[in-house]
């Protein structure tokens, strides 16, 4: 989690109302706004160095409309690990990300990759509404019928059309799933990561499963580690849809449990001005030749990689319905350098380091995953239709770019003809 960072000033909001009005005294003194839900972007968006910064922790109301239905209500500034425990009494969950300390707007505005994705897809597609406010301070209700274009790029487009204070979700029938943790020898990466790959191909889509390859750490030696969770609690079928992962390597533990889908969430938080070097793809295909560049990311500092399985319910909704363009890819390659305070800068730009080799492989950039927010980083979370339709959008509702932090997409200017 991202401290406050350096801001010249912190406007604690508990209403829409105190959203506003923040807008409207900020708009027009031509600093940028920083918004902060939950403080995790790796990208250090929800931490400001000077100018102002909008903390959305008080708008944390969990409310559950129909439980016939599913129908929720979530403050923009609730974790993800709250909605969790509030919605388990009622029957439900909502796929949302890997940690408890998340807060919803930060993750759900870009996407959502959660735990029960090829079940029931992005977090971004279970929502039916919101509130949001725009640069002009106007608090907004939207949905398909009303701003619909106001509501097709906020799902998707990491928070560059407005502060977005609520979401309307319908959650999923889910009370408890089953979830495993297998580890495994490092002998034979390679290999591993195959089987995983054609695990992934035939498996069932209620499973959806990470990968892991852990460098040694003073905590351990250097490990292979699958994480897994079937989005439902029948353990007979979901120990035949693991089955395969069990074959993939010499197995060195293997954990599995039918648990609350709150207990799914991972309560770890980053340490305190820990740095982040963060880079991710998403591929069509995990070919050998990904695979292989993908490891060779290893040959350089100690390295966190880690490949998440996509597909199923995420590829059955339209690439252009959303501001997430990225429908079609089979996994998620990420890969990730970490260094304590005081320590070297981490980077993944090394001598013996090829991010681009892996990147050829992919489509694009999920942007919840992005420690880098310059062009190159905007342009593969937003292929060029969507990068167009979105700053159309952003030219209505914030033509003077307000909110710009974050990985941003300018509002399109017309061009003036000289004579």
């Amino acid at each position: 989690m991202t401290s406050y960072g350096s801001p010249d000033g912190v406007v604690h909001a508990r209403t829409a109302a105190d959203v506003a009005g923040a807008v409207d005294r900020i708009r027009d003194s031509g600093t940028s706004l920083t918004v902060r839900s939950g403080g995790h972007s790796v990208a250090r968006h929800s931490a400001a160095d000077g100018g102002p910064l909008l903390d959305l922790g008080g708008l944390d109301d969990v409310r559950v409309l129909d439980s016939a239905t599913g129908l929720v209500r979530l403050g923009a500034g609730a974790t993800w690990g709250r909605v969790a425990d509030r919605l388990a009494p009622h029957g439900l969950a909502i796929s949302s990300g890997d940690t408890r300390s998340v807060g919803v707007g930060g993750l759900a505005l870009g996407g959502g990759i959660g735990w029960m994705v090829r079940r029931y897809g992005l977090t971004i597609d279970a929502v039916v509404g919101a509130e949001i406010v725009t640069a002009d301070g106007r608090v907004r209700t939207v949905d398909a019928d009303d701003d619909p274009d106001l509501f097709w790029a906020l799902r998707g487009g990491g928070g560059n059309v407005g502060v977005v204070t609520s979401l309307d979700v319908v959650a999923a029938p889910v009370s408890t799933v089953v979830r495993g943790t297998i580890s495994y020898d490092l002998s034979d990466p390679a290999a591993l990561l195959r089987g995983w790959r054609d695990h992934l191909l035939s498996s069932d889509e209620r499973l959806s499963s990470i990968v892991m390859l852990i460098p040694e750490t003073p905590l351990g030696p250097a490990h292979v580690l699958v994480e897994w969770c079937f989005a439902e609690p029948d353990r007979v079928a979901a120990e035949r849809a693991a089955s395969r992962l069990r074959t993939l390597g010499p197995v060195v533990a293997d954990e599995v449990g039918v648990v609350p889908y709150a207990d799914v969430l991972d309560d770890r938080v980053m340490p305190e001005g820990m740095q982040v070097a963060m880079r991710n793809a998403f591929v069509p295909s995990l070919t050998d030749a990904c695979l292989d560049d993908t490891l060779a990311l290893r040959s350089g500092a100690p390295t966190v990689l880690s490949i998440r399985g996509m597909g199923g319910a995420v590829d059955r909704v339209a690439p252009e319905a959303t501001a997430f363009a990225h429908r079609a890819a089979e996994a998620m390659v990420v890969v990730a350098r970490m260094a304590p305070p005081g320590a070297p800068t981490p980077s993944l730009d090394g001598p013996s380091d090829d991010w681009d080799a892996v990147a050829r492989h992919g489509t694009g950039a999920y942007v919840g995953f992005l420690s880098q927010d310059d062009s190159a980083s905007v342009a593969a979370a937003y292929p060029p239709a969507t990068y167009a339709r979105l700053a159309a959008v952003k030219r209505v509702y914030d033509p003077g770019n307000l909110f710009r932090r974050n990985h941003n997409v300018a509002p399109e200017r017309p061009v003036v003809p000289t004579l």
